[in-house]
């Protein structure tokens, strides 16, 4: 049983917002809708194999950029997938990877050779690596791997 469960809280959005999120991500579902249908409080959901619930708070908090989800993306193509799924409907590109989604949730798209380039033992180029990735907002692998590689 997963002890620690992220909880979101939304204006009036939990449940449009959760389901949205399982539409994006594999292995997803909207397990429970706490509360009438017509206004339900709250929403248990499913991201990827991670659990995770949501309420309809009010306005009284917002989602803020203290608060993202890391996305681990193997490739270029999992990278415009989430990027391009995530930004959709309103949402707004940042830097380095990051993006708000149109429900105001921060997510950071990242491949995981990004911690390796940035870990190179050669100052020079995990410097050029994190020199690219700051002039980027959607991560290119292809990019980073040419910053290393050039001298």
């Amino acid at each position: 049983m997963q002890r620690i469960i992220p909880f979101l809280w939304f204006d009036d959005q939990a449940v449009e917002a959760a389901t949205f999120y399982t539409e994006v991500f594999p292995n997803s579902s909207v397990t429970g809708i706490m509360g009438p249908a017509d206004a339900p409080m709250g929403v248990d959901f499913v991201l990827d194999g991670l659990r995770c619930r949501a309420l309809n708070g009010g306005p009284v908090f917002s989602l803020t950029e203290a608060f993202s989800m890391w996305v681990t993306a193997e490739t270029q193509e999992e990278i415009d997938y989430y990027w391009s799924s995530l930004t959709a409907g309103g949402g707004e590109e940042s830097q380095c990877g990051w993006l708000k989604d149109r429900f105001g949730l921060s997510w950071q798209i990242v491949p995981p050779i990004l911690e390796q380039l940035l870990a190179d033992p050669d100052p020079g180029a995990s410097g050029r690596v994190m020199q690219a990735m700051l002039g980027m907002r959607k991560l290119v692998i292809a990019d980073l791997l040419a910053a290393r590689d050039a001298a």
